[in-house]
């Protein structure tokens, strides 16, 4: 029974030669598959000089917090929960001369989302729809589906009729040329695939009239001769009202001929006496 457990906590950890440095570091586990969390742990022995310290890489980018100083041997980085972009390839880090490191590969199912859940595009323009991935390993085989009436999905095969499927590892597109109201709107699915696993998301897409853009040009012009209009009538409407207004409030009564002569009468009359 003790041979059999020694056995089993051998397989769980490998030795690596850094050809490098001649070191030989010893990794557990060899990789994580699958679960949902895990302890990394590295061992050195044969260092190539003194330890300075140590750290963690994640896909070459150091995680910062994992710096230590320690001069020991060994050292260990717990992924508490593998969520879906926790995968990837780490690192174990010895500060040696030169540096000493060995990898753990943490995997996980594919994770597929929309970089867009709905996408619209003008009729007769040429349409695109995006999905990405952040799991590890990235999908090694992409496709497209349209969700027919019925509820069923259609394949779409790339480079035929208007589609064209462009894919990388952790991405892909779908573009079809000349969109059409009546058979390209709807719901489509991008699907990605990896050695765990197979995981999918969905895509709507609308599809509109070449003369819905110009809809809100028209409403804009439309409302700009509304207005034009209600100032024009009310400024017709307001002239005739100033005139007599000002009339009423202030302007100086015309002089008359009898207010002239009755002034040179009482001039004279003060004259005589």
């Amino acid at each position: 029974m003790r041979l059999l457990l020694g056995f089993v906590a051998l397989s769980l950890c490998v030795y690596h030669a850094d050809a490098t440095t001649g070191a030989t570091i010893l990794t557990s586990p060899e990789s994580v598959v699958n679960q949902t969390s895990a302890t990394l742990s590295c061992n050195i022995t044969n260092p190539p000089s003194p330890i300075k310290g140590n750290h963690w890489m994640k896909d070459g980018t150091v995680i910062t917090k994992t710096r230590s100083e320690s001069a020991g041997s060994t050292t260990q980085f717990t992924i508490e929960t593998i969520g879906n972009t926790d995968g990837g390839v780490y690192t174990c880090v010895f500060e040696t001369d030169p540096i000493s490191q060995s990898t753990i590969e943490v995997k996980t199912v594919p994770h597929v989302k929309a970089y867009k859940d709905s996408e619209h595009g003008n009729e007769n323009d040429k349409g695109v729809m995006a999905c990405v991935s952040h799991s590890y390993p990235p999908p090694t085989d992409w496709m497209w589906y349209m969700v027919k009436e019925d509820g069923s999905n259609m394949a779409i095969a790339n480079g035929t009729d208007r589609y064209e499927i462009k894919s990388q590892p952790n991405k892909t597109y779908l573009y079809i040329s000349t969109l059409n109201m009546e058979t390209d709107m709807g719901d489509y699915i991008c699907q990605g695939q990896n050695e765990l696993g197979v995981a999918s998301a969905k895509i709507h897409l609308r599809v509109r009239s070449r003369l819905a853009a110009l809809w809100p040009f028209l409403g804009i012009v439309a409302e700009v001769i509304v207005l034009v209009a209600i100032i024009f009538i009310y400024e017709k409407k307001r002239k005739p009202d100033e005139i007599t207004d000002d009339d009423d409030s202030g302007s100086a009564p015309l002089k008359t001929n009898a207010d002239t002569n009755h002034k040179d009468k009482n001039v004279r009359q003060r004259n005589s006496n």
